[in-house]
């Protein structure tokens, strides 16, 4: 998506001319340098991050808000029309695709909030919440790790793993490594295959035909997912004992 623009700046404020559209786009600074409250649509972010939008801001009682956009859109869309696009999109809603709009007004209204969008990101601001991830789960070795058995049988792999130390997780010899990794879709090699493949260049000499000669140590379960079948996986849930209970469930550090 291209968007052509001229931008106009200084301390206070950037004034961006959307020369396809005969729209502006401006970004004020200073909360003082707005006044007009007459045109076009408001919106208020704090850290960059959206707070509200309105079409008529009372100029005594602006939201808590760093940064002030207005949006001056083209004579031909409608202001109620797009404050509710946007209104919906805040809320995390996507675009339609302009495949599924017949009316010209709609082709043009999308294209257009596909470029207001675009601009707004390349400005550092951030329209829709994002949804918070959960905190990733945290493990703790303790000495009784160091005498179970952990195995592998999965993903065209199979090896007995021991977490003998903190930082030490030990492959025993025997370990049968997958043979090939799958290419991404655009057909390049993924990370997981590239990291993979750098653990056994570094332990070749312990490797014949995709089967371990000696025990090999590594880092982390991640190193042992990596080593064994180019990762692709939560490594914590993949590892199990006798009774099948995952090396994640015997490390889990619990809230």
């Amino acid at each position: 998506m291209t968007l052509n623009a001229e931008l106009a700046l200084d301390n206070e404020k950037a004034e961006l001319t959307l020369t396809d559209f005969d729209s502006k786009v401006i970004i004020f600074y200073d909360k003082n340098e707005l006044t007009d409250f007459k045109h076009g649509l408001f919106l208020f972010f704090k850290d960059k991050k959206f707070k509200s939008i309105q079409s008529t801001p009372d100029h005594k009682n602006i939201p808590t808000a760093d940064t002030m956009v207005q949006i001056i859109p083209p004579q031909t869309l409608d202001n109620d029309d797009l404050k509710q696009c946007l209104t919906n999109i805040a809320k995390g809603k996507s675009l339609p695709e302009l495949t599924e709009v017949n009316e010209p007004s709609q082709v043009e209204m999308y294209d257009y909030l596909g470029k207001l969008l675009l601009l707004l990101e390349k400005f550092g601001f951030t329209f829709t919440q994002k949804k918070r991830t959960p905190a990733k789960a945290q493990h703790r070795w303790k000495k009784t790790l160091s005498e179970i058995e952990f195995f592998v049988d999965d993903f065209h792999s199979q090896a007995t793993v021991i977490w003998q130390k903190r930082n030490e997780f030990l492959i025993k010899k025997g370990a049968h490594l997958r043979p090939s990794y799958s290419l991404n879709k655009d057909g390049s090699v993924g990370l997981g295959a590239r990291m993979g493949t750098q653990l056994r260049d570094e332990q070749k000499d312990k490797i014949q035909n995709f089967i371990t000669t000696e025990d090999i140590i590594l880092k982390s379960v991640n190193e042992v997912g990596l080593f064994l079948y180019f990762g692709g996986t939560n490594s914590w849930l993949v590892l199990k004992d006798n009774n099948g209970q995952t090396i994640d469930e015997w490390s889990k550090v619990k809230k």
